[in-house]
This record gives C-alpha cells, sequence and structure tokens, in this order.
C-alpha cells in the first residue's frame, strides 16, 4: 500500500473517538489549526524520513499497549533543592500533592484554566510554535498533542525567578495510562527561571513544550525521564530565542522501552545561546532511545551546542538526528554538534544522522559522531590498581557521560544526577 494512505488510514483510525476540549474561542481556534495540520500530513510512519531509525506505531496507535509500573525506593529527584512541586498523576494535576503556586518571580496556572479565558498571554504562544516547528520537518505527533491536550502548565517569568519549577510526572494504579501534557513557557525581557522535568508519567506519554524567551532572557531546562522499564515516551519541546537570551536543555534517561525526544529552537536575536545535551543508558534489547535536534540560526553572532552521550548494553539501541540549519545572514554563528555511543557488548547499535546546512560564509560549525567500546587500556590500568572490572567499568562509563552532564549550569541539580547514574550503574551488572 501507499506511503500516504497508510499514513491517511493511521490518522483516521487515531482520531476516531477523540473530541477537541472546549475552550475560550482562541484556544479553540488553535486546537483546529493543529487538528487540520494532522489530517493534512497524517501521522508517521516508518518509511518516513525522520522515523526511519524508530517505528512510531506504538505512539500513533489507539491501542495503547500496557506498561507494568515500576515501585521506585529511592528518594525524589532535587528533594533537597528549594522548588515549586506541581504535581501530575497519570497526566492529570494533583493540587493536593502540590505546592502553592504562587512564587517570587513567576506566575503559574493550569492550561486548562488558561484556555477558558478569553484574554490571555498564552494566546500569542500556544500552538505558534509547533506551527513554525512543522518545517521543514513536519512533527504530526506535536500538532496532534496541540489539538487535544488538557492538562499541563503555563508559566510566565517577569523576572529571575526565585525557586525552579518541579514538573512531578507519577504514575497512577493503573499499567494502561495514556497521557498527554502540553506546556508553555513565557520569559519576560531580563527574566530567568529553571524547570525541572521528572518521573514517568504514564505508560505512554505525549509531551509537548512551547518556550518563548525574549531579549536577555535566560531559560534553563533539566529532565530525567523515569525509571519505569516498559513506560514509552514521544516528548517535543519548540523554543525561541531572542536578542542576548540564553535556552539551556538537559535530559537523562534511564530505562525505558521506546523514548523519542525532539527539541526544535529558532533563534531570532543576535548573540543569542541555545545549548541541548542529554545523557542515557540502556540495557536490554527492549532498550530504544532517540533524540532528534533541529536548531535554527537566523541572527548573527549566535552560539549553539548538541552534546549527547549514550551507553547502550545487552542489545539496546540508541538513535541520534541532528541538524543545524545557518541562514543566509546569520554570519558569525558558532555550530557545535557531537554525538557518541560507548557500545558495552556487540549487540547494541547506535544510529546517527548528523546534518550541517549553511547559507552563511563566516561561520564556525563542526559536527561528530563515534561509536566505541570501553578503553581496555584504560581499563586496564584501573584494575592493575586493584580496582574490580566492574567499578572500572562504571568509572570509564561516568567518565564518558561527562560531557553531557557538564552542560548543566546548576552543580547541585548535576550532582544529584550524577548520584543517580552512579546508582543505576552500581545496580546493573
Amino acid at each position: 500500500m501507499a506511503l500516504p494512505q497508510l499514513k491517511n488510514d493511521a490518522t483516521v483510525a487515531r482520531l476516531d473517538g477523540l473530541t477537541l476540549p472546549e475552550g475560550a474561542a482562541w484556544a479553540t481556534s488553535a486546537r483546529k489549526d493543529a487538528l487540520s495540520r494532522v489530517t493534512q500530513m497524517g501521522l508517521p510512519h516508518k518509511r518516513d524520513e525522520y522515523w526511519r531509525y524508530t517505528d512510531p506505531v506504538n505512539f500513533v496507535t489507539a491501542d495503547l499497549v500496557e506498561a507494568a509500573t515500576f515501585d521506585n525506593d529511592e528518594a525524589p529527584l532535587f528533594d533537597a533543592i528549594d522548588r515549586v512541586k506541581v504535581v501530575f498523576v497519570d497526566g492529570v494535576y494533583d493540587a493536593a500533592a502540590s505546592d502553592d503556586l504562587s512564587a517570587e518571580g513567576i506566575e503559574i496556572e493550569m492550561l486548562s484554566d488558561a484556555m477558558s479565558t478569553d484574554i490571555h498571554w498564552a494566546k500569542d504562544l500556544y500552538g505558534a510554535l509547533d506551527t513554525n516547528g512543522q518545517s521543514p520537518v513536519e512533527r504530526p505527533l506535536a500538532a496532534l498533542n496541540t489539538a487535544f491536550a488538557e492538562n499541563g502548565v503555563v508559566i510566565r517569568a517577569t523576572a529571575k525567578a526565585a525557586k525552579p519549577v518541579n514538573l512531578i510526572y507519577k504514575r497512577g494504579d493503573t499499567t494502561a495510562s495514556d497521557a498527554m501534557v502540553h506546556h508553555v513557557v513565557k520569559v519576560e525581557e531580563g527574566a530567568a527561571v529553571t524547570v525541572l522535568e521528572t518521573g514517568p508519567a504514564a505508560a505512554r506519554l505525549s509531551s509537548v513544550l512551547e518556550v518563548d524567551v525574549a531579549a536577555t532572557g535566560a531559560f534553563h531546562h533539566v529532565r530525567s525521564q523515569g525509571r519505569d522499564h516498559e513506560r514509552r515516551a514521544v516528548t517535543h519541546c519548540f523554543a525561541r530565542i531572542s536578542t542576548e537570551s540564553t535556552f539551556k536543555s538537559f535530559t537523562l534517561t534511564v530505562n525505558g522501552a521506546l523514548t523519542r525526544n525532539e527539541c526544535i529552537i529558532e533563534i531570532n536575536g543576535d548573540d543569542a545561546i541555545a545549548h541541548v545535551a542529554g545523557a542515557c543508558v540502556g540495557d536490554g534489547k527492549d532498550f530504544h532511545h532517540d533524540d532528534t535536534i533541529f536548531i535554527t540560526h537566523d541572527a548573527v553572532n549566535c552560539e549553539s551546542r548538541q552534546v549527547f552521550k549514550k551507553v547502550l548494553r545487552n542489545g539496546a539501541t540508541g538513535v541520534f538526528q541532528g541538524k543545524i540549519l545557518v541562514k543566509a545572514g546569520a554570519q558569525k554563528t558558532d555550530g557545535y554538534q557531537i554525538s557518541q555511543s560507548l557500545l558495552l557488548d556487540d549487540d547494541s547499535q547506535f544510529l546517527a544522522k548528523p546534518e550541517l546546512e549553511i547559507y552563511a560564509d563566516d561561520v564556525a560549525c563542526s559536527h561528530g559522531s563515534t561509536s566505541g567500546a570501553i578503553d581496555e587500556t584504560a581499563l586496564f590500568y584501573l584494575q592493575s590498581r586493584g580496582v574490580p572490572r566492574k567499578q572500572a567499568t562504571d568509572l570509564l562509563t561516568l567518565a564518558f557521560l561527562a560531557e553531557a552532564l557538564d552542560e548543566i549550569d546548576n552543580d547541585d541539580l548535576a550532582d544529584d544526577l550524577r548520584d543517580r547514574l552512579e546508582g543505576w550503574l552500581a545496580r546493573h551488572g
């Protein structure tokens, strides 16, 4: 069967029974526009260019693959950090488990409340960055989320926020939870906010984060995707950054059956900085992890970095697709991209597609991608000094991941993630 027909049939089946949520006129219009994009594009298929390494069938089908809940006896991540906790259970806001949402320098509301209001600042952002991010690569799963997601938060930073906002995703008792969350963040001129995301969320999660950073603003994002072994998640982060602004995002992923993280960034103002980084550790043939990044430079003297490290063993699969697009006139661009994998056996695989597309002549752009095994010389050196082989392997693994973790500006957050990684490695022989 021809690909357009396959995609159309899958889209019709997925949309059957879904109803657009009610809201204010602007919200309904944004949802209808998103639904129109979905029907025009069709949901993704493995024969699509940017899905060739990851089969999207579990994200597309209306039939949910159940995922057993994971009994995690560890203390909550970032528990020692003073933060505003916003808790979602199976994708639904849990007010009783959350903190008071008022905090210095930021305004936090539920998405459903914002979208029922006739006049709201989110009107200019909800679905707008998703729309911009659909070209030149279509992202229909993001549009599907924009059309139907009812849960999430809208955050406006009006000054330098006194505390990070921690979006905590918990699983309920069901093994068949199917969550859609959509967050919108607006950073005003000169303001700054840090958003933390932690937890597994659901058996299947669709998440969209739209971030608009005004001139001289700063947005920091640190995410740890929960340790459920069978969970499936597709996430999209759309960002638009302006003059002298900063956007930095880091994601740590351990466990999970299928994860696809997409990040699409537009650099529209001079002297701006955009960093995206990630580290993942996967164990077993059922582990599949995909990072897909697209950064567009459309301003002068801007910097972007993509730093991704994956540790894979026992048949795990890692994917990286990263692109730097430098438009005409975006002179003095500094673009850096590195993707590397550490394969701890002969059964695991790393699939990479790094890309540069440059239309300016005064730029410094580079990309590199490598796969390799543990350095046997370094391993022998450590063992010769009395370090057991398992511990030596873990030390070299942490050293391999260090470049990605170094992208986190906050030392306390980085140290907490390093501790979790050390614990994960210690538990996995």
